[in-house]
């Protein structure tokens, strides 16, 4: 089972303040442990939200909002995809995410829908393009 790990914003990330050497080694390790289990999918830190835009739709009018974004609490500062039997498993390997600054934040965990979830409407045709969709974007020529 696929899960998205997100990493919830703090202000001094919002701020643009770069993490510590030690975290950023301990980051490293801790991926390092990750790609060692077979765990880790992918995963990046995103840059704060002033770099980034939002795109809102309402009907078939769309609108672009420029960050940065008030609600910090609300924002994504990074995230991993990671592949694990059980949302437990995942949540104990939260638990082992190096934090040195003690930094109040928090990590959350989410499934990523698999084919399976959709059910009936997910027709075999429509699962044979998705699945040729994923191959090409994994291996694009």
């Amino acid at each position: 089972m696929k899960f998205m790990v997100m990493i919830r914003a703090t202000e001094d990330m919002e701020n643009g303040v770069m993490p510590s050497e030690e975290l950023l080694t301990e980051m490293t390790e801790f991926n390092e442990k990750l790609v060692n289990a077979g765990i880790m999918v992918g995963g990046d830190g995103l840059h704060p939200s002033s770099k980034g835009a939002r795109v809102k739709f309402d009907g078939k009018k769309t609108t672009v909002i420029d960050g940065p974004f008030a609600e910090t609490k609300e924002l994504i500062a990074g995230y991993w995809i990671w592949e694990l039997p059980s949302l437990e498993e995942a949540i104990e390997w939260v638990k082992q995410v190096p934090n040195p600054e003690g930094v109040h934040g928090e990590i959350e965990i989410r499934p990523v829908f698999g084919p399976d979830d959709f059910g009936d409407e997910f027709t075999e045709e429509a699962r044979a393009k998705d699945a040729a969709l994923r191959a090409r974007a994994e291996n694009p020529s």
